[in-house]
């Protein structure tokens, strides 16, 4: 059965847009909200564990807020992939990059603008009466140090290179079957450069972490995110299945066949 040319071109933009819209929209605000730390196990009510890592560092679940969103970058990464392929990720990858230095940039200068006084004024308390400084809370919010923010982005990179390259690797031994499998193995690997080179980069290289505190909550953060991507692998095959009704089997066959056709890592 011939496809329609312009269907085809339409459905395929359409696709891309909405997929790059989820994309950027989540790892933006992932790093955003980054900057708040929480426990995962007062989250759901636990006490907190307190292991003990090299002897010398006791480690709890406690992970960055942007944990949280930032499984749907894992499963918008794999469903990109597989109907947009290496090209398809790294174009959206590279966008977001830009747009995260963009983000940290406007907020690097707006944090340097004086305060007016009525602002400091009318926000001069807590709820609780406390004296409280508005302005030097939003700096410290949203100013994020320089380390923080290159290894975000170099790990961010790195990560989903690697992500696109395993994912097609896999794809030409499973086929169009067992998504799970290149789903799952990609991150498998991405994700655990990622965790790592983040807090390198950020805390070791540019701050005054030792190298233990660097293994042990890379550890947890890499077992948060690995955890969190197979538990969410029944929402990859709905939105797949979302998809191929929304484009049709021919266009969807169509796509995911040019996908597949690179395989190189560049």
């Amino acid at each position: 059965m011939n496809i329609d040319e312009k269907v085809y071109q339409s459905k395929k933009t359409n696709l891309f847009i909405i997929l790059g819209g989820v994309f950027l929209t989540n790892a933006i605000l992932a790093e955003i909200i980054g900057v708040k730390i929480f426990s995962g196990e007062q989250t759901l009510g636990l006490n907190p564990v307190n292991w003990a890592f090299f002897d010398a560092y006791i480690l709890d679940f406690n992970l960055t807020a942007g944990a949280v969103i930032w499984p749907v970058v894992f499963i918008t990464t794999d469903i990109i992939n597989e109907y947009f392929g290496k090209k398809g990720v790294r174009k959206i990858s590279f966008i977001t990059a830009a747009l995260i230095a963009y983000v940290f940039i406007v907020i690097s200068l707006v944090t340097k603008l004086p305060p007016a006084n009525f602002w400091l004024e009318v926000n001069q308390v807590d709820n609780q009466g406390n004296p409280f400084n508005i302005d030097y809370a939003f700096n410290t919010i949203f100013r994020q140090g320089l380390g923080i923010i290159i290894g975000s982005l170099v790990a961010f990179l790195i990560g989903q290179l690697l992500d696109v390259y395993i994912f097609q690797k896999l794809r030409r031994i499973t086929g169009a079957k067992m998504i799970w499998l290149r789903a799952t193995g990609s991150t498998l690997v991405s994700q655990f450069i990622d965790s790592f080179v983040v807090l390198g980069i950020a805390f070791y290289v540019f701050g005054n972490w030792s190298l233990q505190q660097i293994i042990a909550v890379g550890i947890i953060n890499y077992i948060y995110k690995f955890s969190v991507a197979v538990v969410l692998t029944p929402v990859l095959y709905a939105g797949h299945g979302l998809i191929d009704r929304y484009l049709g089997k021919e266009i969807a066959e169509r796509l995911t066949a040019e996908a597949s056709g690179d395989q190189s890592f560049t």
